[in-house]
Protein backbone atom coordinates (compact mmCIF):
# COMPACT_ATOMS: atom_id res chain seq x y z
CA UNK A 1 0.00 0.00 0.00
CA UNK A 2 2.81 2.26 0.62
CA UNK A 3 4.26 2.00 -2.51
CA UNK A 4 1.40 2.44 -4.17
CA UNK A 5 1.11 6.03 -2.24
CA UNK A 6 4.72 6.36 -3.11
CA UNK A 7 4.43 5.90 -6.61
CA UNK A 8 1.09 7.71 -6.93
CA UNK A 9 3.15 10.99 -5.21
CA UNK A 10 5.28 10.40 -7.60
CA UNK A 11 3.86 10.48 -10.28
CA UNK A 12 1.31 13.88 -8.79
CA UNK A 13 4.58 15.37 -8.35
CA UNK A 14 5.85 14.67 -12.05
CA UNK A 15 2.50 16.41 -13.76
CA UNK A 16 2.81 19.52 -11.21
CA UNK A 17 6.16 20.00 -12.43
CA UNK A 18 5.05 19.59 -16.41
CA UNK A 19 2.42 21.67 -15.89
CA UNK A 20 4.48 24.73 -14.18
CA UNK A 21 6.92 24.33 -16.84
CA UNK A 22 4.44 24.46 -19.43
CA UNK A 23 2.96 27.79 -17.92
CA UNK A 24 6.23 29.39 -17.47
CA UNK A 25 6.99 28.42 -21.58
CA UNK A 26 3.73 30.18 -22.20
CA UNK A 27 4.22 33.47 -20.48
CA UNK A 28 7.91 33.56 -22.35
CA UNK A 29 5.86 33.29 -25.23
CA UNK A 30 3.33 35.34 -24.43
CA UNK A 31 6.32 37.83 -23.53
CA UNK A 32 8.25 37.23 -26.39
CA UNK A 33 4.81 37.79 -28.97
CA UNK A 34 4.31 41.14 -26.84
CA UNK A 35 7.57 42.32 -27.65
CA UNK A 36 7.27 41.30 -30.99
CA UNK A 37 4.21 43.29 -31.76
CA UNK A 38 5.50 46.86 -30.44
CA UNK A 39 6.52 48.76 -33.07
CA UNK A 40 9.06 51.33 -32.68
CA UNK A 41 8.81 54.83 -34.88
CA UNK A 42 11.83 57.58 -35.17
CA UNK A 43 10.01 60.89 -35.46
CA UNK A 44 12.73 63.91 -37.33
CA UNK A 45 10.96 66.74 -35.86
CA UNK A 46 11.77 70.77 -35.13
CA UNK A 47 12.70 71.22 -32.07
CA UNK A 48 10.40 74.07 -31.53
CA UNK A 49 7.80 71.08 -31.02
CA UNK A 50 9.70 69.53 -28.37
CA UNK A 51 7.25 70.47 -25.32
CA UNK A 52 4.18 69.50 -27.34
CA UNK A 53 5.69 66.10 -28.49
CA UNK A 54 6.56 65.02 -25.45
CA UNK A 55 3.28 65.40 -24.42
CA UNK A 56 1.72 64.07 -27.13
CA UNK A 57 4.30 60.53 -26.96
CA UNK A 58 2.61 60.07 -23.61
CA UNK A 59 -1.31 60.04 -24.80
CA UNK A 60 -0.27 58.33 -28.31
CA UNK A 61 1.83 55.12 -26.52
CA UNK A 62 -0.83 54.63 -24.25
CA UNK A 63 -3.37 53.91 -26.58
CA UNK A 64 -1.10 52.65 -29.49
CA UNK A 65 1.71 49.74 -29.36
CA UNK A 66 4.24 52.01 -30.38
CA UNK A 67 7.18 53.09 -29.00
CA UNK A 68 8.15 56.19 -30.62
CA UNK A 69 11.81 58.34 -30.59
CA UNK A 70 11.79 62.06 -31.29
CA UNK A 71 15.26 63.16 -33.20
CA UNK A 72 14.73 66.96 -32.89
CA UNK A 73 17.06 69.67 -34.23
CA UNK A 74 16.19 72.84 -36.63
CA UNK A 75 14.13 71.50 -39.62
CA UNK A 76 17.18 72.12 -42.39
CA UNK A 77 19.76 70.27 -40.21
CA UNK A 78 17.44 67.00 -40.28
CA UNK A 79 16.21 66.77 -43.64
CA UNK A 80 20.15 66.98 -44.65
CA UNK A 81 19.93 64.03 -42.29
CA UNK A 82 17.43 62.23 -44.21
CA UNK A 83 18.89 63.47 -47.68
CA UNK A 84 22.23 61.45 -46.24
CA UNK A 85 20.24 58.43 -45.51
CA UNK A 86 19.60 59.02 -41.68
CA UNK A 87 17.25 56.41 -40.70
CA UNK A 88 13.64 57.70 -39.66
CA UNK A 89 9.83 57.00 -40.28
CA UNK A 90 8.18 60.47 -40.34
CA UNK A 91 9.55 63.92 -40.61
CA UNK A 92 7.97 67.10 -39.16
CA UNK A 93 9.09 70.11 -40.38
CA UNK A 94 8.86 74.08 -39.52
CA UNK A 95 8.19 75.24 -42.65
CA UNK A 96 7.43 74.31 -46.28
CA UNK A 97 10.58 74.53 -47.77
CA UNK A 98 12.57 71.79 -46.49
CA UNK A 99 9.26 69.42 -47.29
CA UNK A 100 9.51 70.33 -50.56
CA UNK A 101 13.02 69.44 -50.64
CA UNK A 102 12.57 66.17 -49.95
CA UNK A 103 9.27 65.62 -51.89
CA UNK A 104 11.19 66.82 -54.53
CA UNK A 105 13.74 64.37 -54.15
CA UNK A 106 11.44 61.77 -53.42
CA UNK A 107 12.28 60.83 -49.98
CA UNK A 108 8.60 61.16 -48.55
CA UNK A 109 4.86 59.69 -49.86
CA UNK A 110 3.05 63.00 -50.79
CA UNK A 111 -0.34 61.75 -50.24
CA UNK A 112 0.87 61.34 -46.66
CA UNK A 113 1.51 65.11 -46.33
CA UNK A 114 -0.52 67.17 -44.47
CA UNK A 115 -0.39 70.42 -42.37
CA UNK A 116 -0.22 69.79 -38.36
CA UNK A 117 0.23 73.25 -36.99
CA UNK A 118 1.01 76.66 -36.78
CA UNK A 119 3.31 79.18 -35.28
CA UNK A 120 3.47 83.16 -34.72
CA UNK A 121 7.30 85.31 -34.99
CA UNK A 122 8.17 87.23 -31.42
CA UNK A 123 10.69 89.34 -30.30
CA UNK A 124 11.86 88.75 -27.18
CA UNK A 125 14.29 89.70 -24.19
CA UNK A 126 15.17 88.71 -20.94
CA UNK A 127 12.31 89.37 -18.32
CA UNK A 128 15.02 91.77 -15.78
CA UNK A 129 15.69 93.76 -18.62
CA UNK A 130 14.78 97.37 -19.37
CA UNK A 131 13.69 97.12 -22.89
CA UNK A 132 10.25 97.55 -23.79
CA UNK A 133 9.93 97.49 -27.55
CA UNK A 134 6.55 97.71 -28.61
CA UNK A 135 7.32 96.85 -32.26
CA UNK A 136 10.72 96.07 -34.46
CA UNK A 137 10.48 99.54 -36.03
CA UNK A 138 10.98 100.85 -32.63
CA UNK A 139 14.66 99.57 -32.21
CA UNK A 140 18.25 101.51 -33.12
CA UNK A 141 20.51 99.18 -33.43
CA UNK A 142 22.94 101.40 -31.50
CA UNK A 143 20.88 101.09 -28.25
CA UNK A 144 20.81 97.36 -28.40
CA UNK A 145 23.72 94.87 -28.38
CA UNK A 146 23.59 91.35 -29.55
CA UNK A 147 20.56 90.33 -30.77
CA UNK A 148 19.99 86.09 -31.85
CA UNK A 149 18.31 84.62 -34.55
CA UNK A 150 18.33 80.98 -35.93
CA UNK A 151 20.62 80.35 -39.01
CA UNK A 152 18.29 81.66 -41.86
CA UNK A 153 20.39 78.95 -44.17
CA UNK A 154 18.75 75.88 -41.69
CA UNK A 155 16.68 77.12 -39.24
CA UNK A 156 13.05 78.10 -40.67
CA UNK A 157 12.73 80.50 -37.44
CA UNK A 158 15.95 82.51 -38.17
CA UNK A 159 14.69 82.41 -42.18
CA UNK A 160 10.91 84.20 -41.29
CA UNK A 161 13.17 86.65 -38.95
CA UNK A 162 15.39 87.61 -41.63
CA UNK A 163 12.25 87.78 -44.17
CA UNK A 164 10.72 90.19 -41.54
CA UNK A 165 13.87 92.09 -40.66
CA UNK A 166 14.36 92.42 -44.62
CA UNK A 167 10.78 93.59 -45.05
CA UNK A 168 10.92 96.31 -42.29
CA UNK A 169 14.12 97.53 -43.40
CA UNK A 170 16.51 96.47 -40.39
CA UNK A 171 18.42 93.68 -41.36
CA UNK A 172 21.13 95.60 -42.83
CA UNK A 173 21.00 97.63 -39.22
CA UNK A 174 20.83 94.68 -37.13
CA UNK A 175 23.39 91.92 -39.14
CA UNK A 176 26.93 93.33 -37.40
CA UNK A 177 25.19 92.52 -33.88
CA UNK A 178 23.67 88.98 -35.23
CA UNK A 179 24.19 85.94 -32.81
CA UNK A 180 23.17 82.51 -35.22
CA UNK A 181 21.92 79.76 -33.70
CA UNK A 182 21.60 76.39 -34.56
CA UNK A 183 17.98 76.23 -33.86
CA UNK A 184 15.31 78.02 -32.39
CA UNK A 185 15.67 76.34 -28.74
CA UNK A 186 19.12 78.00 -28.68
CA UNK A 187 17.93 81.22 -29.54
CA UNK A 188 16.07 81.03 -26.71
CA UNK A 189 18.88 80.20 -24.43
CA UNK A 190 21.03 83.38 -25.64
CA UNK A 191 18.25 85.34 -24.56
CA UNK A 192 17.82 83.47 -21.04
CA UNK A 193 21.19 83.67 -19.98
CA UNK A 194 21.74 87.40 -21.18
CA UNK A 195 24.23 86.71 -24.32
CA UNK A 196 21.91 87.93 -26.42
CA UNK A 197 19.66 91.21 -25.94
CA UNK A 198 16.78 90.36 -27.84
CA UNK A 199 15.94 87.68 -30.09
CA UNK A 200 13.91 86.43 -32.14
CA UNK A 201 11.87 82.69 -31.52
CA UNK A 202 8.39 81.20 -31.99
CA UNK A 203 5.65 82.16 -29.37
CA UNK A 204 5.32 78.77 -28.69
CA UNK A 205 9.33 78.94 -27.61
CA UNK A 206 9.11 81.83 -25.56
CA UNK A 207 5.82 80.68 -23.87
CA UNK A 208 8.13 77.33 -22.07
CA UNK A 209 10.47 79.92 -20.69
CA UNK A 210 9.76 81.79 -16.83
CA UNK A 211 13.39 84.05 -17.92
CA UNK A 212 12.26 85.85 -21.17
CA UNK A 213 9.32 88.04 -21.96
CA UNK A 214 7.36 88.87 -25.33
CA UNK A 215 8.26 92.90 -26.55
CA UNK A 216 5.66 92.53 -29.78
CA UNK A 217 4.10 89.61 -32.56
CA UNK A 218 5.80 89.95 -35.78
CA UNK A 219 2.80 90.80 -38.19
CA UNK A 220 2.12 88.07 -39.89
CA UNK A 221 2.18 90.24 -43.19
CA UNK A 222 5.99 90.72 -42.57
CA UNK A 223 7.34 86.54 -43.65
CA UNK A 224 6.35 83.77 -44.90
CA UNK A 225 3.29 81.71 -43.20
CA UNK A 226 4.53 79.55 -40.21
CA UNK A 227 3.76 76.20 -41.27
CA UNK A 228 4.51 72.60 -39.89
CA UNK A 229 4.39 69.93 -42.71
CA UNK A 230 4.55 66.13 -41.96
CA UNK A 231 5.02 63.56 -43.83
CA UNK A 232 6.08 59.60 -44.21
CA UNK A 233 9.67 58.98 -45.42
CA UNK A 234 9.69 56.70 -47.87
CA UNK A 235 13.11 54.48 -46.13
CA UNK A 236 10.17 53.43 -42.94
CA UNK A 237 10.29 49.99 -42.92
CA UNK A 238 6.66 50.64 -40.74
CA UNK A 239 4.77 52.65 -43.34
CA UNK A 240 1.10 51.44 -41.44
CA UNK A 241 2.02 53.05 -38.27
CA UNK A 242 4.11 55.44 -39.56
CA UNK A 243 0.55 56.58 -41.10
CA UNK A 244 -1.48 55.93 -38.29
CA UNK A 245 1.36 58.89 -36.16
CA UNK A 246 0.65 61.22 -39.39
CA UNK A 247 -3.11 60.98 -39.07
CA UNK A 248 -3.02 60.86 -35.14
CA UNK A 249 -1.52 64.15 -35.60
CA UNK A 250 -4.44 65.71 -37.39
CA UNK A 251 -6.58 64.50 -34.36
CA UNK A 252 -8.67 66.72 -31.51
CA UNK A 253 -6.72 65.68 -29.39
CA UNK A 254 -3.17 66.26 -30.65
CA UNK A 255 -4.70 69.40 -31.52
CA UNK A 256 -5.35 70.31 -28.54
CA UNK A 257 -2.23 69.75 -26.93
CA UNK A 258 -0.33 71.72 -29.64
CA UNK A 259 -2.86 74.35 -28.78
CA UNK A 260 -1.68 74.45 -25.30
CA UNK A 261 1.66 74.82 -26.00
CA UNK A 262 0.81 77.98 -28.59
CA UNK A 263 0.47 76.76 -31.61
CA UNK A 264 -2.40 77.12 -33.99
CA UNK A 265 -3.13 75.38 -37.21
Amino acid sequence: MRRISLLLLIIFSIVLLNACGNSDNSSLEQEKNNKKKSESLTVSAAISLTDALDEIKELYENDHDVNLTFNLGGSGKLAQQIQHGAPADVFISANQDWMDKLEKEKLIFPDTRKDVAGNSLVLITHKDTDINYHSVEEISGKDIGQVAIGNPDSVPAGEYAEQALQKLNKWEEFESQMVLGKDVRQVLTYVETKNAEIGFVYKSDALTSSKVKILTTLSAETHDPIIYPIAVLKETKHTEAANSFTQFMESEEAQQILEKYGFKK
